[in-house]
């Protein structure tokens, strides 16, 4: 049995040594190659724990492993350089990767074809739209070569027909590159859409409430549809859920 890309023991997070305890004795594996989808209410730790999981934070207690090193993450905002192309923003994370020169300008265009951008890589960040920007800034995570990619919420603001699309992409993109996708979204259905496993954190401390495995599509297609019955049906479950536990909370 392969060992866990991202292994979670008895995590607790507080901010303050008297703080309330934003994250309760946690524990969860993600297995290498996994898609796997944290949802929960605002404030429940979503991206705290992804914060600790990328080493950007540190628990209070508990330990985490990902046993290939740093994580690659992703946030909502895009935060490209604007004096710099496309391709020189994924350039930038290839250099700090250790890619020679010689081999970076080669390499950013294969990433920038991997989510369909080739035909801009020239064109700097105000010339892109929104779900460009976010393929860009996908193609740099990429860059940094990590086995694990941490994503925080990075279709929030994108329309719903856009960020459809880069659901598309994104499965795709997993599919081809065979990594580990640890995705924090705040939209059960983008999670059931996405994920092959959905974990609902509770709030107020953040625990592990439950955690659903998802079914392939009924109709045997690759790909679940957010509008799909399947998708709407185990939405609704997770949903139902997720109102306990901001009633519990509150």
């Amino acid at each position: 049995m392969n060992s866990p890309a991202v292994d979670i023991r008895a995590l607790t997070k507080r901010y303050t040594a008297r703080g309330p305890v934003v994250l309760d004795d946690i524990s969860l594996s993600i297995a290498p190659g996994e898609f796997a989808c944290l949802v929960g209410a605002s404030g429940c730790g979503k991206s705290t724990l992804l914060n600790i999981i990328a080493g950007l934070d540190a628990p209070t207690s508990g330990t985490v492993d990902v046993p290939s090193g740093r994580a690659a993450v992703m946030f909502q905002e895009p935060a490209l350089f604007p004096w710099l192309s496309a391709s020189r923003n994924v350039e930038l994370a290839l250099k700090l990767a250790g890619v020679s020169t010689a081999h970076r300008r080669a390499r950013a265009l294969e990433l920038l074809d991997l989510v369909n951008l080739a035909d801009s890589a020239d064109r700097r960040p105000h010339e892109l739209s929104g779900g460009m920007r976010q393929r860009v800034a996908l193609a740099r995570a990429l860059a940094q070569d990590r086995d694990v990619l941490l994503m925080d919420e990075p279709f929030a603001a994108l329309d719903a027909i856009t960020r459809d699309l880069l659901h598309d992409e994104l499965v795709r993109v997993w599919r081809e590159t065979g990594r580990t996708i640890v995705f924090v979204t705040h939209n059960v259905r983008e999670a059931v859409r996405l994920g092959e496993r959905v974990v609902l954190m509770s709030s107020r401390p953040g625990r592990v409430a439950a955690q659903w495995q998802v079914a392939p599509a009924l109709d045997g297609s690759a790909d679940r549809r957010i509008e799909s019955p399947e998708v709407s049906r185990l939405a609704i479950e997770i949903t139902d859920q997720l109102r306990t536990e901001i009633r519990r909370a509150a």
